[in-house]
């Protein structure tokens, strides 16, 4: 953590990014010739004396040229502007190492005048040019991919920011929707005059707890959605008393497994109000959740008895089809809902990987 700390640092300063990209250069192309001949001193001389010219010819091609003329389409001005830098960069070059480095390496060679060098552009253009722009064009293959890397971040970072909105978007649907079905409930309660409204509203405000303030997380421990649906049981219990049965089953053996929250609640409201809601008879729901570290299995199960008419297997309903969306955005490719439906029944599996890294 320490060196990558460092690293951010060191990008975060340009000056520094530079020096270093120089100095690395120049040691490794210094080193290696070295490693050729045998010796180092002549070959760190002379690439001293022709840096400044390729460091020149690299900032006025990768900063002016290509931004200012090329990219902008201007292409006679670029050729134009290339040819002359080519020829001036290779000449200071050149100039650099015959009169300031070759002094210090040789004794044994006749010195080529300033003029001597400057009008022989052939073997300037056809020797040099490899030289003095040999690091102009890795600063560009370097800058190319770094703005490719750059902007594939920068698309990762919208579509990241697009799905977390777009859960946020979700869950703020879930509560009121949830908020509205409940008061429904408990209006109904009221108007009967029952002893239990003061008890579904001291349930209500338990449940509303923990979607308001809780379910803003990117994830909580199952437990704490096992709690949640536990509590919306025992809500609906207390409305329709004898009019339905519920088995509730679940094996989690680690508590602490995260996964969304309000992942499972709309599959257990559905089956409340698709099951239960408009009943004559005794309605059944089971509910059976298994979770291990790596996979999650919700199955729910529950009776009707009067034909309805908005069919759950079509997705409508806000709950059903914000669930649907939210298993897209947060398990992609990586989770199977199935909804059967039959004159008498609905029954509804859930099965989820929870370990999606291992499958992005």
């Amino acid at each position: 953590m320490k060196n990558k700390t460092i690293l951010d640092r060191v990008l975060q300063k340009r000056w520094l990014t530079h020096l270093l990209f120089w100095a690395g250069l120049f040691v490794l192309f210094t080193v290696v010739a070295a490693l050729n001949s045998g010796t180092i001193k002549p070959h760190l001389i002379t690439y001293a004396a022709f840096l400044p010219s390729q460091i020149l010819a690299a900032y006025v091609f990768n900063y002016y040229q290509l931004p200012k003329l090329l990219y902008k389409k201007r292409y006679l001005l670029f050729g134009i502007s290339l040819l002359v830098s080519i020829y001036v960069f290779s000449a200071l070059g050149r100039l650099s190492v015959v009169h300031i480095a070759e002094p210090y390496v040789r004794t044994d060679f006749v010195q080529e005048s300033i003029s001597e060098i400057l009008s022989d552009t052939a073997y300037l253009f056809s020797v040099y040019f490899t030289s003095t722009y040999v690091y102009a064009f890795l600063m560009m293959l370097i800058k190319a991919v770094k703005a490719r890397f750059e902007e594939k971040q920068r698309v990762e970072l919208i579509q990241k920011e697009k799905v977390t909105n777009e859960l946020k978007f979700l869950k703020g649907q879930i509560q009121p929707h949830f908020l509205f079905n409940t008061l429904n409930n408990l209006y109904a309660l009221t108007l009967s005059k029952s002893d239990l409204a003061p008890v579904v509203v001291l349930k209500l405000s338990e449940l509303l707890d923990f979607i308001l303030y809780q379910s803003n997380q990117s994830s909580i421990p199952i437990s704490k959605e096992i709690q949640l649906i536990q509590g919306f049981i025992e809500l609906e219990t207390l409305r329709y008393g004898d009019k339905i049965a519920v088995d509730f089953k679940y094996e989690v053996p680690d508590n602490n497994i995260q996964i969304p929250p309000l992942l499972l609640l709309p599959l257990v409201e559905n089956a409340f109000k698709h099951g239960v809601s408009g009943s004559i008879e005794k309605a059944k729901i089971e509910i059976d959740l298994k979770a291990a570290a790596n996979h999650l299995s919700f199955e729910i199960y529950n009776t009707k008895t009067i034909p309805l008419v908005t069919k759950i297997q079509k997705g409508k309903g806000i709950g059903l089809s914000n669930l649907k969306r939210q298993l897209a955005l947060e398990y992609p490719n990586n989770h199977n809902l199935e909804i059967e439906e039959t004159e008498e029944n609905y029954n509804v599996r859930l099965s989820v990987n929870l370990n999606t890294e291992s499958n992005d």
